[in-house]
């Protein structure tokens, strides 16, 4: 019984010993890094925003045009899809926590990682591809290629692939392939920096709300789910920390300490960019509808959100806790344009506004039109 006692002792004093160790060799953050580390996760989020939103007004505008040529509505996020949206993440986020507990998380890593190689790599494509394509040098010819498969017989067959690319593209894609390589073998957080912004502003520009209703819906929702599932219980914070993948903005606040290869990391996860933005990009859109030649809504809740994420950041450094950042971000972005509108009396116009008009919309609108042609 003694020896037992003694070993049990002498392996907690080991273990004290090790904590000690590690405490002593992990630089802790100076004020200077930490400004540092939290101004650039800002502005790693503002400018996926940004450009995400004036890239989802391109997009839309070619959804338009395809809608008219084919009759076919563009896919967009009902108001079921926003309210059920929650629960998809919760069930997600849980299911993800039980993996981690369970099976090993080294093994669990690999699996994502791989998949999130192949997502990354084309999201960067899609996002790199005019720069890279316009540094290409002339001799390489735009020489087009198909790949098309079909499934059925000559009368009915039906495209399961169709898809138009260059020697560009091919140029595009070792070059991300390239840095996919990098984040794959080195899991190096500028890699992963690179993967996550081409994730968040491809997220802004291709996800649309259709709606106003559908946004507050959704930002409500997810307001209630954040705010739970980080003060509530443990899960999203060990998620976060055990989940090796680009879902997540990371930099490190020893970078003054240790150069590019700090690992005392500050992070903010893609959730927090993409869905106040994808609802920021729809206010721009509205803008573009009003044709004011002003694209107030945009830049008002743009502000806020910048303002919401920097009080994220003040009250985490405060009180040395993980914040949900939606419960910060999702007051500002809503009340802002809400406030807005009641001011500038754009209320009903806002709230009336979609991407893609249900059908009834449009034959009243036709109906209209020829009346007026008529009179």
């Amino acid at each position: 019984m003694a020896d037992v006692a003694e070993e049990i002792v002498g392996q907690a004093v080991e273990n004290l010993t090790e904590n000690a160790n590690t405490i002593r060799t992990r630089i802790p953050s100076t004020p200077e890094g930490m400004a540092i580390a939290y101004g650039s996760l800002v502005v790693m989020a503002i400018l996926p925003i940004f450009f995400g939103s004036y890239r989802s007004v391109k997009h839309h505008k070619e959804q338009q045009k395809q809608f008219a040529e084919s009759g076919e509505k563009p896919e967009t996020m009902t108001q079921k899809d926003a309210a059920m949206f929650p629960f998809i993440a919760s069930g997600a986020l849980v299911g993800l926590y039980i993996f981690f507990q369970v099976f090993s998380k080294e093994y669990i890593n690999l699996l994502l990682t791989g998949y999130f190689f192949f997502l990354g790599v084309l999201a960067l494509c899609h996002l790199m591809s005019p720069l890279i394509s316009s540094l290409v040098p002339a001799a390489i010819p735009k020489t087009q290629y198909h790949i098309h498969f079909t499934q059925g017989d000559e009368d009915n067959a039906e495209d399961l692939i169709y898809y138009k690319f260059n020697l560009h593209d091919i140029v595009c894609l070792i070059c991300c392939s390239v840095v996919g390589a990098w984040y794959l073998l080195k899991k190096h957080w500028i890699a992963n920096n690179l993967f996550g912004i081409a994730f968040a502003i491809n997220g802004v520009e291709l996800l649309h709300l259709n709606n106003v209703v559908t946004g507050c819906i959704l930002l409500c929702g997810l307001f209630v789910y954040d705010i739970f599932w980080v003060f509530g219980t443990n899960v999203m914070v060990t998620v976060a920390k055990s989940f090796e993948a680009p879902i997540k903005l990371v930099f490190p606040q020893d970078l003054l300490e240790k150069g590019l290869g700090g690992s005392n990391f500050a992070m903010l996860g893609l959730g927090d960019i993409v869905v106040p933005g994808i609802f920021i990009a729809l206010l721009l859109r509205f803008d573009h509808s009003l044709s004011r030649k002003s694209n107030t809504y945009f830049y008002a809740t743009f502000f806020a959100y910048f303002m919401g994420l920097l009080a994220t950041m003040l009250v985490m450094h405060l009180f040395k806790h993980a914040q949900p950042a939606l419960l910060y971000l999702v007051p500002a972005c809503l009340g802002t344009p809400l406030l807005l509108a009641l001011v500038k009396g754009d209320l009903k116009a806002l709230f009336s506004y979609e991407d893609h008009p249900s059908e009834a919309v449009n034959v009243a609108g036709d109906t209209q039109a020829e009346i007026k042609k008529d009179k």
